[in-house]
């Protein structure tokens, strides 16, 4: 059975915790052998970690932009200190989950629009000065987060992932250029999501990542419409365990074998997450 690496999802998720445990070991059967536990902001840094070292995974520590209205100056210097005091930690694997969201009306208007940029360049430069890659939330920001990946660059690049990537082609290859992979989750398994769909086939594939992003972006067969949900039908919980199926989807798109995008997605994981490395040794 072939083995998957889900490099997003946030088993800290209050949506897990009545049954965590079950959830991992469901997506052990299934074969994802590994996850990587992104934090969304300083009160998770905790659980994520051990989290992480409970189930063998692995964990970034970060400030997800759609919290930065309620963080404070002070959780930079949190993060930095927290990065500082893990840095022997193998399972510590990136800065994430940072970054630009202009999806939420809020977020691109002032004082959340300068607020979420001020804390995704002060996060790239937390991730510079440790040495650790980052793992990206991209909605509807590809271009800025570019300009700023740019500005900030190491000497010897970035490493990381821009997670559950939706954007053209053209910035698909920018993010490339620049040394990171592109994670792709449940959204690929909707048909009419034909770009997306279309990026999963025909993008190299040294450039994919797998995802779930449980218990967010459900795959086709767990969603449920705005119609569906209104005549009392429950959205379905997204969790690691649905990972190989939305694998199936990405290799039917591309024409390849379970087993050729596994191999490939787990060198790519690697590959922008090196730490994984030893952590994977399957």
């Amino acid at each position: 059975m072939p083995r998957w690496i889900d490099t997003h999802c946030h088993l800290d998720a209050a949506e897990f915790d009545r049954d965590r445990s079950a959830v991992r070991a469901r997506a052990a059967v299934a074969g994802v052998a590994h996850c990587v536990l992104p934090a969304v902001g300083v009160a998770d840094f905790a659980a994520v970690r051990t989290l992480a070292h409970d189930f063998g995974d692995s964990y970034a520590l970060g400030i997800h932009p759609l919290f930065v209205g309620q963080a404070q100056e002070s959780d930079l210097a949190l993060l930095d200190a927290e990065l500082a005091l893990r840095k022997a930690d193998t399972r510590l694997v990136a800065v994430g989950e940072i970054g630009l969201d202009y999806f939420v009306p809020a977020l691109t208007q002032s004082p959340l629009r300068e607020r979420q940029e001020h804390f995704y360049r002060e996060q790239l430069l937390l991730a510079r000065k440790h040495g650790l890659p980052v793992i990206l939330h991209v909605r509807r920001s590809a271009d800025r987060l570019l300009k700023h990946l740019r500005e900030l660059a190491p000497q010897d690049g970035w490493r990381g992932i821009a997670h559950a990537f939706n954007g053209s082609r053209q910035q698909a290859d920018e993010f490339l250029k620049l040394g990171l992979k592109l994670g792709f989750g449940g959204a690929v398994t909707f048909e009419p999501a034909r770009q997306l769909r279309r990026l999963a086939a025909e993008l190299p594939l040294e450039a994919l990542v797998l995802e779930t992003d449980s218990p967010d972006i459900p795959p086709h067969w767990l969603y449920a419409t705005a119609q569906q949900r209104g005549g009392g039908q429950a959205q379905g919980r997204n969790e690691p365990a649905e990972l190989p199926r939305i694998a199936a989807v990405v290799a039917e798109l591309r024409g390849i074998t379970l087993d050729a995008l596994a191999l490939a997605t787990t060198a790519n994981a690697s590959a922008a997450l090196p730490r994984l490395r030893a952590l994977t040794t399957w």
